[in-house]
């Protein structure tokens, strides 16, 4: 999807967080209707796309930037939906009556107090602070490209989120529920809006309308419970008078709402087609981990370099045992993982980093396409891929069933062998190539040197794997022959 300079430019958080002082300098005069909606809009901006960027991004100053800007938003939120109520409350009568006057009575004295409040915490909010951020985040967000599969996958998640409240709404037809919706759908189109400007130019005029219809509906039924609350109605006559012209309005905006939103032809069915299909699920929230962990991990290179040696070992072992059933592929999505996020952890410590990469894991929601189990999986493959192996002291594994601890002790040992072929992180073993002469299994080494010093290691690396595969295993070069320590073990056998 190409996107125009001036389009990356809006969309950018370093343009939005400039755009968040510059109009701090505007709405801080008089706090008019105009400048507060241009604040709230930049602030909500930089705050979503730290929604989003947190995804992949776990540095802190995104959780404070968007922290930061929280205090501010809301304090400004109460003195906009004033300005909102105050425009209803003339367009349903705008001829004036008590009911009216003393609505806006109410609304004037709630401007004031929310204008003096908005401009206290405004005072409060530190724009150096926001500059120090504003310096160094984009260079952050910009490792993400703009319009890319991640995102696209990201914003599936968001639809399912919306789409689902959609349905409970129309089944439970409450006020809470078409405020969740307008929230989810809010959430949807920030995504759009901030990281995939292509699809945010082809819907965004559609997303927008369901939005207004929405918080439309939001404002009346705020409105009517603001009005009871205050006592505005001095007759029984007056307030179903006014009841019934607010249902009205309201019917008349859920009609539209379903007319674009049910249906074969809805807008959901329209969005759902260019978003990710079901079958891409898997690889992109693969993918997704696999971002996330490059944030972390010193030497992403590494660790890509170890997934694929990793799944050639997989890949190579014969169909036997563990690997057998309809589940090796999805152990097979495990392993991958582990392999790409296990060493996340040195972003943190050098010491015990396995441990550390693990935790790292454990608080990871899983990616759509995704469970949380395979997650908790990947993590104990991570914990254990170096150093001592899983004991009947440590409580993650041993609550796992006998299968599953198998399983996690079978793709610790493949990661260690494969961890172990590339031990000083130079890439020398480029490839590896699995043998499988009954009854041991021979791994191929494409780069490797049998008296070289990686030899120890890769020996003491392929223990747990031929324990748990129950065969012994041999890391030779490319050519060499292993015919005379085949033999032996088959005499042996015999």
């Amino acid at each position: 999807m190409a996107t125009s300079a001036i389009l990356e430019k809006r969309v950018g958080i370093a343009y939005w967080m400039e755009e968040v002082l510059d109009q701090c300098a505007k709405a801080e005069q008089d706090f008019n209707s105009d400048p507060v909606h241009d604040l709230r809009t930049a602030l909500r901006r930089c705050r979503s796309m730290a929604d989003g960027i947190r995804v992949f991004d776990r540095d802190p100053a995104w959780k404070k930037m968007r922290r930061a800007g929280k205090e501010l938003f809301s304090s400004l939120g109460e003195l906009r939906d004033t300005h909102v109520m105050m425009e209803w409350v003339e367009k349903l009568a705008p001829e004036g009556g008590p009911v009216a006057k003393r609505i806006r009575d109410m609304l004037v004295f709630r401007e004031q107090e929310s204008k003096n409040s908005a401009a206290g915490v405004l005072q409060n909010f530190d724009r150096r602070q926001w500059k120090n951020w504003a310096s160094r985040l984009p260079d952050r967000a910009t490792q993400v490209p703009l319009d890319s599969a991640v995102f696209a996958h990201l914003a599936l998640e968001r639809w399912y989120e919306a789409h689902t409240l959609h349905l409970r709404a129309l089944r439970n037809r409450t006020n809470v529920g078409f405020h969740d919706l307008r929230i989810a759908i809010k959430r949807f189109r920030y995504t759009l809006e901030n990281f995939l400007p292509g699809l945010h130019q082809a819907w965004g005029d559609d997303l927008k309308e369901i939005q207004d219809i929405l918080g439309e509906i939001h404002d009346l039924d705020v409105l009517w419970q603001t009005a009871i609350r205050i006592k505005a109605f001095p007759d029984a006559a007056t307030r179903a008078q006014w009841r019934t012209r607010l249902e009205q309005e309201r019917y008349q905006r859920l009609t539209s709402y379903r007319a674009k939103m049910t249906g074969a032809n809805s807008l959901w069915t329209v969005w759902r087609e260019r978003l990710p299909s079901a079958e891409e699920c898997r690889p992109l929230g693969l993918e997704r981990l696999r971002t996330w962990a490059a944030f972390l991990d010193p030497k992403i290179t590494h660790s890509k370099h170890v997934a694929r040696i990793a799944l050639q070992l997989y890949d190579g072992l014969p169909v036997t045992g563990i690997l057998r059933g309809r589940k090796r592929e999805a152990y097979r999505w495990i392993l991958h993982a582990a392999a790409l996020m296990h060493e996340v952890g040195r972003s943190r410590a050098n010491a015990g980093y396995h441990k550390v990469s693990a935790r790292l894991v454990r608080k990871l929601e899983p990616p759509l396409g995704w469970t949380a189990g395979e997650l908790r999986l990947a993590a104990l493959v991570v914990r254990y891929h170096r150093g001592a192996v899983p004991r009947a002291t440590q409580r993650s594994f041993t609550a796992l069933s006998s299968s599953r601890q198998r399983l996690v002790q079978f793709l610790e040992g493949i990661l260690r062998l494969a961890c172990a072929c590339d031990w000083q992180h130079d890439n020398k073993i480029l490839s590896v190539n699995v043998e499988s002469v009954s009854p041991v299994i021979n791994v191929r080494a494409e780069g490797y040197i049998e008296s070289s010093p990686l030899a120890e290691h890769i020996a003491a690396a392929r223990h747990l794997l031929e324990l748990t595969y129950r065969r012994p295993v041999f890391v030779l070069a490319t050519g060499q022959l292993a015919a005379e320590e085949t033999e032996k073990i088959q005499a042996h056998a015999a």
